[in-house]
C-alpha cells in the first residue's frame, strides 16, 4: 500500500466522531512503537516530520523508514509535515512525496496568512497533497516552535469561516486553549469549547485539527523523576478533554510530548537499573516498548480510531 492522504481519514473520523492520530517522528524506534501499535489495534496513522525532526534525521531517512513502515504494517499511513514555516519548505517536501503538508503562517497578519496558505494550496493540490493551516497561535515550547503566553492568541471563528473559504485547505489547526510542550497549564486545565463548538458549526464537515495535545501522563513523569529526571509540575491536556473534542469536529489530535515522555522515562529506568549496560539496542528496546504501549492506549481509549479497519 502506498502512502495516502488524511482526506478519507477525515471524513470517517468526522462521521463517526473520533480522531486519526498525529504522532511526531524522530527516528526508527519511535516509528516502530507507534505502527506495532497501530497494527494492534488496526489503526490508520498519520506519521508527523517537524524542523527539530528534519534536522535531526534528514527527511530523506525519514521518508524511507516510513516507507518500511507500510511494507511491514500494510497500514494506511499519511506522512505529514509538521510545522511547515514557509512556501519553499511546503513545496519542499511535497516533492519528496509526503501526501500532506501544514504551513503554518499564523505568525503574519491574518491577510498575509491567507496568501501564504493559498499558495501552498494550489501547489500541493495540483499534486495530489492535502494542506493543513493554522489560525490563532499556541503558547509553548517545542522544536522550532516558541510561542509566549503574550503572544498566543485564541482563533476567532469568524475568521476561521473566512480564512477556510478564501484558501481552500483541507483542515484547520485552531487554538482554544492547548499549548505545545510539557508545560500546558500553570492551574486547572480547561479548553475552550463554547469556541470549538462555535468554529464547528460555522464550518459543518470540515476537519479542525488540535495542536498540543499529549496529556503529560502522570505516571511517565513520575518514572522519568524516580530515576533521575527534573520535570517538576508537568501538565497536559486531561483525556476526557480530547475524547470530547473528538467529538465536536476534531478529526486530528496531534502528539508529541507523550511520546519523548513514554521513551525516556523506560530508558533513564533501564540505564539505572543496568548500569553496566552499553548496548543501545537494550535500551532503546525498552523505549519503544513504552511508546508502542502508550500509543495503544491513546488509539484505544482516547482517539477511538481502533478496529478502523
Amino acid at each position: 500500500m502506498p502512502l495516502v492522504t488524511s482526506k478519507e481519514l477525515f471524513s470517517k473520523a468526522y462521521d463517526g466522531k473520533f480522531a486519526i492520530g498525529a504522532f511526531n517522528v524522530n527516528n526508527m524506534e519511535i516509528i516502530q512503537g507507534i505502527v506495532d501499535a497501530a497494527k494492534e489495534e488496526k489503526a490508520p496513522l498519520i506519521l508527523q516530520v517537524s524542523a527539530g525532526a528534519r534536522k535531526y534525521a534528514n527527511p530523506i531517512y525519514l521518508k524511507h523508514l516510513v516507507q518500511a513502515a507500510i511494507e511491514d504494517s500494510g497500514l494506511p499511513i499519511v506522512l505529514h509535515l509538521d510545522h511547515g514555516e514557509s512556501f519553499e519548505i511546503c513545496k519542499q517536501c511535497i516533492d519528496d512525496g509526503f501526501t500532506s503538508v501544514m504551513i503554518d503562517a499564523s505568525h503574519h497578519p491574518f491577510e498575509e496568512n491567507i496568501a501564504i496558505t493559498k499558495q501552498v494550496v494550489e501547489y500541493a493540490h495540483d499534486r495530489g497533497v492535502v494542506v493543513e493551516a493554522e489560525l490563532g497561535r499556541l503558547a509553548g515550547i517545542e522544536d522550532a516552535v516558541n510561542v509566549s503566553a503574550a503572544d498566543a492568541a485564541f482563533t476567532d471563528p469568524q475568521q476561521a469561516a473566512e480564512f477556510v473559504e478564501k484558501t481552500g485547505v483541507d483542515s484547520l489547526a485552531i487554538a482554544i486553549g492547548t499549548s505545545h510542550g510539557a508545560y500546558k497549564f500553570k492551574g486547572e486545565p480547561n479548553l475552550d469549547f463554547e469556541r470549538l463548538q462555535t468554529i464547528a458549526g460555522l464550518l459543518p464537515g470540515f476537519p479542525l485539527v488540535l495542536h498540543g495535545a499529549s496529556t503529560v501522563l502522570p505516571e511517565f513523569v513520575e518514572l522519568c523523576n524516580k530515576y533521575g529526571g527534573d520535570i517538576p509540575g508537568a501538565q497536559g491536556v486531561p483525556e476526557e478533554m480530547l475524547r470530547k473534542a473528538a467529538s465536536m469536529g476534531v478529526c486530528k489530535i496531534n502528539i508529541d510530548t507523550d511520546l519523548r515522555l513514554a521513551m525516556t522515562a523506560a530508558i533513564r529506568k533501564s540505564l539505572t537499573e543496568n548500569p553496566n549496560n552499553f548496548d543501545p539496542r537494550k535500551y532503546l528496546e525498552g523505549g519503544r516498548s513504552a511508546i508502542k504501549e502508550m500509543v495503544r492506549h491513546k488509539i484505544a481509549n482516547v482517539l477511538g480510531c481502533n478496529n478502523f479497519l
